[in-house]
């Protein structure tokens, strides 16, 4: 059971991957959200636009860190760049909404997210997004985005052996921005009762951990590239799902919030690093995350570019500007840098190059 064409196509090692991303995905991704921040000027709501705007100004590297998965299949980019960019983009936007929302009201963002899964769903008809908020007229925008998925993703040719897993991730996604966004003296609640329900089919994990993995889309971009390959095995979605969530999922996230620790406390921002007891609880765990992604990259086929996807997660959030302004998280990074194989160090140093680039 294996990707008989993505196996053939992937780069075969760092050198190789870094070259499409450069040559290939950087510039993919800038034409792309070049394209949609015109849209977002066009923005009549100034509120809406100003978010729109925002979240493709300082979020461009998800794009860039998720269009990475297209490297794998480069006859196929001028679908997966545009899907996983559009997606990406959806995501970042409506975060933005929901952090700086002015509503509290948790029926307003799950009908915000009704878009990621119409984007996810060829055919969904667009509904109004914004019918429970004071601000409505945003020209198209959110709209267009769901239709550039859903025309993207129908043209994947084994989408539709994938799309169950997806549609599955994205509503995860959906029930966490939910709850992380509510009410403070509400949320915690919320998200611990939400645990409760899953909790029976990941005994290894604590529950800040399980609402870190469903925040990630890259099991979403994974199923993306895999549903590229027209010769599929139907097996493959469950691999994937199962492979990339919770583990690499959450490790990606957990990363996430690793370095945004000190603007989070200052924002009143929730932050699933913090319900660790202790700093030396918090190392322990990530090091764990790290050898479950690992060992979840190696069993899946083609395996050399799934360990080059966490090899490089570890390596572009822990080379993040924001990790030297945090004597915890220094100490956290050298910890997971400590004894690092040499694909993550190349992949750091490439991080750094990139952010120059940018």
């Amino acid at each position: 059971m294996d990707y008989e064409l993505l196996a053939g196509r992937s780069p075969r090692g760092p050198f190789s991957l870094m070259v499409r991303v450069y040559k290939y995905i950087l510039p993919g991704v800038k034409e792309a959200l070049a394209g949609w921040r015109k849209v977002a000027e066009a923005i009549p709501d100034p509120e809406l636009r100003k978010q729109a705007l925002d979240s493709m100004t300082d979020k461009e590297f998800h794009c860039i860190g998720g269009a990475v998965y297209a490297a794998a299949n480069l006859e196929r980019r001028d679908v997966l760049i545009p899907l996983i960019v559009a997606l990406q983009t959806i995501s970042d936007y409506l975060d933005n909404l929901c952090d700086r929302s002015t509503s509290l009201d948790p029926d307003d963002f799950r009908l915000l997210h009704q878009s990621m899964l119409d984007a996810v769903t060829p055919g969904a008809p667009l509904s109004n997004y914004y019918a429970l908020r004071t601000e409505q007229d945003d020209g198209g925008y959110l709209g267009q985005l769901v239709q550039c998925c859903q025309a993207c993703a129908s043209r994947l040719p084994a989408y539709s052996q994938v799309q169950s897993y997806v549609r599955e991730l994205v509503t995860l996604y959906g029930d966490l921005q939910v709850y992380k966004h509510i009410s403070h003296d509400c949320r915690e609640r919320e998200l611990l009762a939400w645990w409760e329900t899953h909790a029976h089919a990941y005994p290894g994990l604590k529950w800040n951990e399980f609402a870190a993995a469903t925040g990630s889309t890259l099991g979403m971009f994974m199923l993306f590239l895999a549903a590229s390959d027209e010769k599929l095995s139907p097996k493959i979605g469950k691999d994937i799902r199962e492979s990339y969530f919770p583990s690499i999922n959450g490790l990606h996230i957990l990363l996430d919030y690793l370095i945004d620790q000190a603007e989070d406390e200052v924002g009143g921002d929730l932050n699933f690093c913090s319900y660790y007891d202790s700093q030396e609880e918090l190392d322990d765990r990530l090091q764990r995350m790290v050898g479950a992604a690992r060992e979840s990259a190696d069993r899946l086929p083609f395996s050399r570019f799934h360990r080059m996807i966490v090899e490089g997660l570890v390596a572009l959030y822990l080379s993040d500007p924001k990790v030297k302004g945090q004597q915890s998280v220094r100490r956290t990074a050298r910890l997971l840098m400590k004894g690092s194989p040499w694909t993550r160090v190349f992949f750091w140093l490439n991080s750094h190059l990139i952010r120059k680039a940018m």
